[in-house]
């Protein structure tokens, strides 16, 4: 058969025209990633609806203090987009005998700067930090939920927490992304990582993870490497799935906060 050079030729042309496209998009993920993986917008509000502070030198954490004077304290890392005043009231009687701590990641809620991985982990240790100071000589517990449990996690295993819940938890997001983006590299893209199976290896404390049955938010597998991860640990993990609950409604169901409840105290 012979050959039609001009048909390899608008072959080879479509698959360049199609392999610059790839690379263009998988360019423009690297570079905007980070407005892709953020949602602060709908968090934003004033300082003066806040009570609280943490002071970071090139940004100012807001957020509130709740049951103030309680020996024991515990903090809490909200999900990504979620408006953590909103878990104040529930957060206060299901601990009372905590003083509970909620600060917006930068750029969330009154929140100066701009999220970045290693700028939200620093924050986090100053936070950790500055509420230890404040409970001299008594345990820190700390919860984290979908985003918050990267940052928990890396808490964790950089300071003395007493207890650790992590509530719809992912392994690490460069896998997350890649189970939502499976045509493109993007375990190799994202720059935020969160590994929590790495970070979790400095933390031997007790840890519980609650799941959400249908979570269409953490892909399932991801939440399930983590948990078989931590199952390798002498002190083993904790684990409670919420049958019917997903990524955004977990919190309604009882059971979720029966669970913290009793885990934590």
């Amino acid at each position: 058969m012979a050959r039609n050079p001009r048909l390899f030729q608008s072959l080879a042309a479509i698959a360049g025209v199609a392999a610059a496209g790839y690379v263009s998009i998988c360019g423009w993920m690297y570079f905007k990633q980070r407005d892709l993986m953020y949602f602060p917008q709908n968090t934003r509000l004033g300082a003066d609806m806040t009570d609280y502070t943490v002071e970071r030198g090139d940004a100012v954490l807001r957020g509130w203090r709740l049951n103030a004077g309680r020996e024991k304290a515990l903090i809490y890392f909200g999900g990504n987009a979620e408006r953590i005043e909103n878990m104040r009231e529930t957060l206060a009687q299901w601990f009372p005998d905590r003083t509970i701590y909620l600060l917006s990641y930068r750029g969330f809620g009154a929140s100066d700067g701009a999220p970045a991985e290693p700028e939200l982990f620093a924050d986090a240790l100053a936070i950790f930090d500055q509420v230890a100071r404040e409970h001299p000589r008594q345990p820190v517990s700390v919860i984290g939920r979908s985003l918050g449990s990267g940052v928990a996690s890396f808490v964790a295993g950089k300071r003395p927490v007493e207890r650790l819940a992590l509530v719809t938890p992912f392994d690490s997001l460069g896998d997350t992304a890649q189970a939502h983006y499976r045509w493109l590299p993007t375990r190799w893209l994202v720059r935020d990582r969160y590994d929590s199976i790495a970070n979790l290896r400095g933390y031997f404390g007790p840890i519980l993870v609650v799941r959400a049955s249908n979570d269409d938010v953490i892909p399932p597998p991801n939440t399930t490497r983590l948990v078989h991860s931590l199952q390798t640990r002498p002190q083993g993990v904790e684990v409670v799935q919420l049958r019917g609950a997903d990524h955004h409604n977990i919190g309604t169901y009882p059971e979720y906060g029966q669970a913290l409840r009793e885990f934590i105290d």
